[in-house]
């Protein structure tokens, strides 16, 4: 086992392998794949009719066109020389992959929580990915290269400096470190404080008993169904009962034994197709609804696709050969608590999925209307968040040692950040090309 200066050691050494000033160029390389070639690979085995759903949430801004583009920066990454300093990746760290939730003993937590693109590799690409989408997100919403220059300075400054706190912890203090949502009312701006406390007051509604009343509708026996909002939700209607049981027997043996025996507590009443996301789209996602005590005590799960990351092209590939349970590995690695629905199974087509609940007082913040300096403090925050994620399942001391106590890593990345949110404009002016010129079809949602 290395001591703690052998980590710190390794840490700066990584710097001749990538100096920390060497973050802040974006060039694109003259073999750059075109960008919308890497959507439209990605295409080729979603649901035929709703890709040009997909690419009309993708059309609605740079900041949706950097959300739904994850393949084509994870690319741009991987084109320079790395660290060599492995986390567990997000693999999509941008601001709207973070926010509240409920943890297993009911306390609103805030972190990191979507992980469909999950794989170990370099800490600094997802540190890269979330600067970049505070630049995107400060320059849409009309600040000058400047203020998105400071925002996204400021989200991987809070990155190095938890970081570095956190490499001064204990394994267990580290491994219990997590970011309580009540503490965020105290983080922002006084001015700032009411819109937060509503955010995190309307998150805590959001359970499986509000999707029962926003997206089901009773029979005339009083047994709820899921109200049809084609293409958003659809019912299914080929899920005859061997099916189900397999899908079921599939994922039960994923949880843990204590966990199978409050699944089997509920009966399956109703299940739909459901669109989600922006980057999903396309992909084949479900919601199943389940009835506990009576009809009100539902559980709302839902299923979704896990195809291979985004990054795995780039990356060693997952040492898990079912993609559902790299996603479900990596979100347990790295949360500070998960849900204990989280689970895994192979269904039709030997396609892989995973599990989770549907609403369990999840919520994401408003990023596209939020004042310059509400920006600025949620980029700190997501930064905490990231650190924290990272600390847990990589050399936190490495890394640490890596940064260093300068800020030449916090300003390389916000230098990169802002010229890549360039490149982003630029790609996404493409695509709004590209569907003009009738190239690439797009269309919304009814």
């Amino acid at each position: 086992m290395t001591t703690p200066s052998e980590r710190a050691a390794r840490g700066k050494e990584a710097r001749r392998r990538a100096p920390r000033s060497s973050h802040g160029r974006w060039i694109p390389s003259s073999q750059r794949p075109d960008p919308l070639d890497v959507l439209a690979r990605q295409c080729t085995d979603r649901l035929p009719d709703l890709v040009p759903l997909r690419y009309a949430r993708m059309a609605a801004s740079p900041f949706a066109f950097l959300r739904g583009a994850a393949a084509v920066m994870a690319a741009d990454l991987a084109a320079p020389r790395h660290t060599g300093l492995t986390v567990q990746l997000c693999g999509d760290a941008h601001l709207l992959n973070f926010g509240v939730y409920a943890s297993p003993e009911r306390l609103l937590l805030f972190d990191v929580n979507d992980f469909d693109e999950t794989l170990p590799g370099p800490f600094e690409w997802d540190v890269k990915r979330l600067a970049a989408s505070v630049a995107v997100a400060a320059l849409q919403n009309g600040s000058a290269k400047a203020g998105a220059h400071r925002a996204a300075l400021l989200a991987t400054e809070s990155y190095r400096t938890h970081m570095r706190r956190l490499s001064g912890l204990g394994e267990l203090a580290v491994w219990y470190e997590r970011i309580d949502a009540d503490d965020l009312v105290h983080l922002v701006r006084r001015q700032e404080r009411a819109r937060v406390a509503g955010r995190l007051a309307r998150a805590r509604r959001r359970t499986s008993l509000h999707a029962l009343a926003k997206l089901t509708a009773p029979d005339a026996d009083g047994t709820r169904h899921f109200v049809e909002d084609p293409p958003l939700l659809e019912r299914t209607t080929d899920l005859d009962r061997v099916t189900l049981g397999k899908i079921f027997s599939d994922y039960r043996s994923s949880l843990s034994e204590e966990r199978r025996v409050l699944l089997d507590r509920y009966r399956f009443l109703d299940a739909a197709r459901k669109v989600v996301g922006v980057g999903s789209v396309g992909t084949r996602c479900s919601v199943l609804l389940l009835e506990g005590r009576d009809p009100g005590d539902p559980l709302v799960l839902q299923i979704k696709e896990a195809v291979p990351s985004v990054l795995e092209p780039y990356l060693v590939p997952t040492a898990y050969p079912h993609q559902g349970r790299r996603v479900v590995h990596g979100q347990r690695l790295t949360q500070a608590a998960s849900d204990i629905f989280l689970g895994w199974m192979t269904g039709p087509e030997r396609r892989h999925f995973y599990w989770r609940q549907l609403r369990d007082m999840k919520g994401s913040a408003e990023v596209e209307t939020m004042s310059p300096t509400m920006l600025r403090d949620y980029a700190r925050l997501c930064g905490r968040a990231l650190a924290r994620a990272h600390a847990r399942s990589g050399d936190r001391i490495a890394v640490a040692a890596y940064l260093g106590g300068s800020d030449v890593f916090d300003r390389s990345v916000a230098d990169f950040a802002l010229a890549y949110a360039g490149q982003n404009a630029d790609d996404y002016a493409a695509l709004g090309a590209a569907i003009a010129a009738g190239v690439v079809t797009a269309a919304p949602a009814g």
